[in-house]
């Protein structure tokens, strides 16, 4: 990571502002709660990041203030639970460990769902399935996408072994995509083949369902969690992920990044910056990689960054993916909730394992009365 463009403090400033000893402040850094780098002018000496520093400084306010540090964990805020299926540390991602850019180099989804949800036979995936019934076409988009899913997840199923019901479930959500049962096919294969795409698209599409399967904590994730805590079945709880994602500030988010390019001369630049990731989202160049961009697009995605210094985020590029090979308007929201669902299965099952109803609580306030003189 570049130390150039971060503020940096040294040792005695940074323990001075934690109010800690410089044995505390290496801890911490040890821990990989504060970045530290060589000084430009001195190699022997350490500087640390600043806003790591702060950070941890608001964390610590916050825990004096148990009810500030409630209200604020679910906005962006402290971690809320726990979970050993993806991490997102220094700008990276991992599923289990395994850096996800690096795995969506050669995985499929199918491969992704197994290493996520951990001990999952991933020879389900190539048992004949039970059949599914007869759909009018495709669907593209929050709408019609998530209705055609919902509409199938509904249908009556039979109890299933977990592996034989997870890979039901993402050949539902296949099916949904593309209109026809994707049997045995490999999901890519088989939703390039549906969209009539060319053959150089299907390793994208590929690439885009791997980069697409989890991000932590979201919160279509949260919404599965929550709900398989309740004892809901997996396809419920895939069913929760589904409305969750299909709002505006999340998966929802490609209709708007489409509504800017198509007309870049917008103010703001939706899908170009990422808070997780100060340094751009990864996921977005990764996807991007050896996708033959529109010129206009590839012209307004040059103007941003020299702009800007923001690179595109997932939503960003699922879009220009969709536009450079001419799939269908919407195709950029059915994939990434094709690939998220490999993630939701892991967490609904990840929040069974644990036995516990996920049940806040709220802090109740007076509401002003709008209606007094």
């Amino acid at each position: 990571m570049r130390s150039d463009s971060l503020a940096l403090a040294s040792a005695e400033e940074a323990s001075a502002r934690l109010g800690i000893s410089r044995a505390s402040l290496y801890a911490y850094v040890s821990r990989g709660l504060i970045r530290s780098f060589s000084s430009p002018h001195d190699p022997r000496q350490r500087l640390y990041a600043v806003d790591d520093v702060e950070t941890l400084v608001e964390r610590k306010a916050r825990f004096r203030r148990p009810a500030a540090a409630a209200a604020t964990a679910l906005d962006w805020g402290l971690p809320v639970l726990e979970t050993s299926i993806t991490r997102i540390k220094d700008g990276h991602l991992f599923y289990r460990e395994r850096d996800a850019i690096v795995l969506a180099r050669a995985a499929t989804l199918e491969h992704t769902a197994s290493l996520l949800i951990g001990a999952l036979d991933e020879e389900a995936f190539r048992r004949p399935s039970r059949a599914i019934e007869p759909l009018p076409g495709p669907a593209f988009g929050p709408h019609a996408f998530v209705a055609q899913a919902i509409r199938l997840l509904c249908a009556p199923a039979p109890r299933e072994a977990r592996a034989e019901e997870i890979a039901a479930i993402l050949r539902l959500m296949a099916a949904a995509a593309s209109g026809t049962d994707p049997g045995a096919t490999p999901i890519h294969r088989h939703l390039a083949a549906a969209w009539s795409a060319p053959a150089s698209a299907a390793d994208a599409i590929r690439r885009a369902l791997v980069l697409c399967a989890d991000h932590e904590l979201s919160s279509s994730a949260f919404a599965v969690r929550v709900t398989a805590s309740t004892g809901a079945t997996l396809r419920n709880a895939v069913i929760a992920g589904l409305a969750a994602l299909s709002g505006p500030y999340h998966g929802g988010m490609t209709e708007r990044v489409r509504t800017f390019l198509e007309d870049p001369r917008m103010q703001s630049y939706p899908g170009f910056r990422h808070r997780l990731y100060p340094d751009g989202d990864p996921r977005g160049p990764a996807l991007l990689e050896n996708v033959p961009l529109l010129s206009s697009d590839a012209t307004t995605l040059r103007a941003i960054e020299n702009a800007t210094g923001e690179k595109p985020s997932i939503d960003t590029a699922l879009v220009m993916l969709e536009r450079a090979y001419g799939l269908p308007a919407g195709a950029a929201f059915t994939l990434f909730a094709v690939g998220r669902t490999a993630g939701w299965l892991a967490h609904a099952i990840e929040q069974r394992s644990q036995s516990s109803l996920i049940r806040p609580r709220a802090r109740y306030v007076v509401a002003e009365d709008q209606h007094s003189p």
